[in-house]
């Protein structure tokens, strides 16, 4: 027999049953929890929890949990930072000291590249300079160039000065010896606007050697030094007179003999009252002879002797007086005309005066810049203006 009698059945039993039970049970739960949240986060219960100090006991978990990993955090990151730093440090100091030793290496390196490519710069600013210092130094010239450049001055010199001559007036050897005494220390002007008064009243070694001293000094007064010249010509005049028979002699050995006479006075008197062959070195000749590197003595006697040795001589006292009168004319002894000089080209030492050719003409004399020359009676074919008496404006 069965019993007609159901067991009872739940709520929740008879949900599990219908889909529509599980749907309206699921309803009631998301609906439930929305409700419970909405009252633990409302701003009501948040303000009535911070006025009571009181947490719901969830929560109070959560942050129970979130302040023991705080501590743990914060002490791990200053000691993770400590170490973070401790390494970067050391990657700084090592990386410094990489740069350091890197640029010691480098330094000398560049300093090097610096200095060689400093000369390259200096070339390409300074052009043609630069190429002059850098220019190899000229080999020394031989002594057969040296000669044949000496011997080409001087036929230039000859053209140039074709009218060259001793730049004493004198009629006779007695005078060109007592001129030459007179012009040490002085011009050849001077001396030729003195000696007309002079031979006018002493015209033969005779009558000089017969000369008062104090007349015959006041005579030769403006030449200088009238004194010591006043007692050379005495004694000369009495020497020609005693020991030469009122003659001068044609011979050097006896003209060096007669005081107030050495070398150059001596080849003065040969060369040009008696023909023979003498080289005159005065201090024009002695200058040119060095600035043209024919010679590097100081003595006249070794000049002399050098420069003989370079020359011919028949050429000796010609080329005294062209180098002479280059030497009063226009290679001066404190500012020659060097752009004016129509042998500069020929000359080691161009470039010691005035190189500009305008300012280097106002610098020639006598008759190269338009002047009066030395002599009060030229020869007929000086092409100068002969030179004013004295005492004449």
């Amino acid at each position: 027999m069965t019993s007609s009698t159901a067991s009872p059945t739940t709520p929740r039993a008879a949900e599990r049953k219908t889909p529509e039970a599980k749907s309206a049970a699921a309803k009631k739960t998301s609906a439930g929890k929305t409700a419970a949240g909405t009252a633990s986060g409302s701003p009501a219960r948040k303000a009535a929890e911070s006025a009571t100090g009181t947490t719901t006991p969830r929560k109070a978990a959560v942050k129970k949990a979130a302040a023991k990993k705080a501590p743990a955090r914060k002490s791990a990151a200053p000691s993770g930072t400590a170490t973070t730093g401790r390494a970067a440090s050391a990657k700084k100091s090592a990386s410094a000291k990489k740069a350091k030793a890197t640029e010691k290496v480098t330094a000398p390196k560049k300093a090097s590249a610096a200095k060689k490519a400093a000369p390259a710069k200096k070339t390409a600013v300074s052009g043609t300079a630069a190429e002059a210092r850098t220019a190899p130094a000229a080999k020394p010239e031989s002594r057969q160039a040296m000669v044949r450049r000496a011997r080409r001055i001087n036929r230039e010199l000859a053209e140039v000065y074709p009218y060259a001559h001793p730049e004493l007036d004198f009629l006779n050897p007695f005078q060109l010896l007592v001129a030459t005494v007179l012009s040490a220390q002085t011009t050849d002007l001077r001396v030729n606007q003195t000696t007309p008064a002079l031979f006018a009243a002493y015209p033969t070694p005779e009558d000089m050697a017969a000369a008062v001293p104090e007349e015959l000094e006041e005579l030769i007064r403006p030449t200088g030094f009238f004194r010591a010249k006043a007692k050379s010509l005495i004694g000369l005049s009495r020497a020609l007179r005693d020991d030469f028979g009122g003659e001068v002699p044609g011979r050097l050995e006896d003209l060096v003999t007669l005081p107030g006479v050495g070398r150059k006075t001596a080849f003065v008197v040969l060369g040009n009252a008696f023909g023979v062959p003498g080289i005159t070195v005065d201090t024009h000749f002695m200058r040119l002879a060095r600035r043209w590197k024919w010679t590097e003595q100081d003595d006249p006697v070794r000049i002399e002797a050098e420069v003989a040795e370079i020359f011919p001589k028949s050429d000796w006292t010609m080329l005294s007086h062209r180098v002479i009168f280059h030497g009063r004319r226009i290679c001066h002894a404190r500012k020659p005309a060097c752009g004016a000089c129509p042998i500069a080209r020929l000359c080691p030492s161009y470039g010691e005066g005035e190189t500009d050719p305008e300012k280097a003409k106002k610098l020639l004399k006598y008759e190269m810049g338009g002047f009066p020359g030395q002599r009060l009676n030229p020869p007929p074919d000086y092409p100068g203006k002969p030179a004013p008496p004295l005492g004449a404006a």
